[in-house]
């Protein structure tokens, strides 16, 4: 096994070329189901030794996607199937692209890079961004983790468990779970919260479901009722749930984490694919269960929250599916707070450059954990505050969230075209432009989530049609240039450099790793790209702007 180095400890000539920050990121794979030697360079050339790497690799994809069905995920999908029946089922298969296509870039740089996304940022863009993504990345992941503790009394108080001894249990647990000093210990933790998961699939036996109308919803769009502003804004926070700032921060930091190397980038998409087909499972499945439970009922159409769903269902169905529902928001509100913490102290380290390794022990990265601790332990002391206007902190979440990603997927675009970052790992034309068509949908999404919460009386819909006018706009505007002559030639040119220079690295590819870096160039910014930032930067600040000043509206009751 590698040793973890000290600063001034001797290191070989791999780890004088390699840009990981903390030395307890480089060695030999610890995964929940195997490990892979560091210098591991065999073919596997059967299914059984592929099966065997992949169980090895499998857990970044996995735990970020279904840590992405927290609490508030739990809560927006029930809300999906008690208010809407089976007619917004179809929103979900299409974030299995959204979902696989923003992560696997994130699998790319982290893979290939051994640094942080906070890191990354800080070095190509400048200490302005950096502070300004983790700063914010902070407000959000604190108050993101209020909402999961909040989940926690919900759950357990189904249960007749008072919040003030369910929120500390589960805060203390989550802080021990973190702390063994042991990444493998830890990712099998992980595995457990993923195994409950799937307590949603039981949910869905015991309403009875018929399956005609269930593949009806997944291939027929609209809304019961009508595509009204309210079904509109659902559909938002369905689809917003995909693709949130942390989820970037996690999974990158946690590659870096579990030593995962260009070599095994192929079986971390495999992991992130599975982990976006498993997400939208079990959401499929929540979205079924309220609609079932609850159709031909007085509770139809009349969603409060996650704790209103478990006692409806005990009601209408009972068979013990209210506690079911109660163990999988428990389980959810967990592994959300787990990896949201986690991506906060990666963060941080990335940062300030303090040892930030699941692989240290509590005294050997005292500051990591330390952090991690006071994370969850005031999250918690809030919900146990009385009176603490825990509506508003939830609804803050979602709405700056929406601010959040603009800046988080344009970043994430610009470095995965930074050649200095990832050589020849940079995405190809066809990714950039399915990527952005992505961001750009997730942008206008974003706004519309951002404006509605700021302005509520503002009509959804229209709003809706124009961003998406302007989308199909962009788009028709950038494929007309491509197709004038100089651009077609340049176009040629450009493939058929990639092409050679894909085989001149197709076994360099594996080994190739980003350099340390303070020997990187500093990239060079357009005019237009300067223009770009800056306009993002205003959006950014005025969206802030507009949000505390409603929530100071809200707060005070005007």
């Amino acid at each position: 096994m590698a040793k973890n180095l000290q600063p001034g400890d001797e290191k070989g000539p791999e780890e004088h070329s390699s840009a990981a920050l903390d030395s307890a990121h480089v060695g030999d794979i610890q995964g929940a189901f195997g490990t892979i030697r560091e210098h591991d360079l065999a073919a596997r050339r059967s299914w059984g030794k592929k099966l065997l790497t992949l169980l090895a690799i499998v857990g970044p994809g996995l735990i970020v996607m279904v840590g992405d069905n927290d609490a508030g995920g739990v809560a927006t999908y029930a809300q999906a199937g008690q208010n809407y029946g089976l007619t917004l089922l179809w929103t979900l298969p299409l974030l299995i692209p959204v979902l696989i296509v923003n992560q696997e870039m994130v699998v790319r740089l982290g893979a290939v890079t051994g640094v942080g996304h906070a890191r990354l940022i800080k070095e190509r863009f400048g200490k302005f961004w950096a502070a300004f993504s983790v700063g914010d990345l902070f407000v959000l992941n604190f108050l993101t983790i209020v909402t999961e503790f909040i989940g926690v009394s919900l759950a357990l108080g189904y249960f007749g468990i008072s919040p003030d001894i369910s929120v500390p249990i589960a805060a203390l647990g989550l802080i021990a779970i973190t702390s063994t000093g042991s990444f493998r210990s830890w990712e099998r933790f992980m595995f457990i919260f993923v195994a409950v998961n799937f307590l949603a699939i039981p949910l869905v036996i015991l309403v009875h479901p018929h399956a005609a109308p269930i593949v009806r919803g997944f291939l027929v769009p609209g809304a019961q009722g009508g595509m009204t502003s309210t079904a509109v804004l659902l559909i938002i926070a369905i689809v917003g749930t995909t693709v949130a700032p942390w989820q970037l921060f996690f999974q990158q930091s946690n590659i870096v984490d579990k030593r995962i190397t260009p070599r095994w980038i192929n079986y971390e998409r495999a992991d992130t694919f599975l982990g976006s087909i498993v997400v939208v499972i079990a959401a499929s499945a929540l979205v079924v269960t309220a609609a079932f439970a609850f159709r031909g009922t007085g509770l139809a159409r009349h969603f409060t929250n996650a704790a209103g769903v478990a006692s409806g269902l005990d009601h209408t169905v009972g068979h013990g599916t209210g506690a079911l529902f109660a163990l999988v928001l428990l389980n959810a509100s967990i592994i959300g707070a787990a990896a949201v913490t986690l991506s906060t102290s990666y963060a941080f380290g990335d940062i300030f450059g303090m040892r930030h390794s699941l692989h240290r022990s509590f005294a050997d990265a005292k500051q990591f954990y330390i952090l991690f601790s006071a994370l969850v332990i005031c999250a918690a002391g809030i919900v146990l505050i009385p009176r603490a206007p825990l509506g508003l902190i939830t609804t803050a979440v979602q709405a700056l969230a929406g601010i959040l990603l603009p800046s988080a997927t344009v970043f994430l675009l610009l470095l995965c075209n930074d050649k200095e970052v990832l050589g020849p790992w940079v995405n190809r034309p066809w990714l950039n432009a399915l990527a952005g068509l992505v961001v750009s949908v997730l942008l206008a999404l974003s706004l519309i989530l951002m404006t509605t919460t700021v302005f509520r009386n503002l009509e959804v819909t229209k709003l809706a049609l124009v961003l998406g006018a302007i989308i199909v706009a962009g788009f028709l505007g950038v494929g007309s240039w491509a197709l004038l002559p100089h651009q077609r030639a340049k176009r040629r040119l450009a493939v058929q450099l990639i092409a050679a220079a894909a085989r001149e690295t197709k076994v360099r590819r594996e080994t190739w790793r980003m350099p340390p870096l303070a020997l990187l160039a500093r990239p060079v910014w357009s005019r237009g790209r300067n223009w770009s930032m800056r306009v993002l930067s205003l959006y950014l600040v005025l969206a802030v702007l507009l949000l505390v000043v409603k929530a100071v509206q809200i707060g005070t009751g005007h």
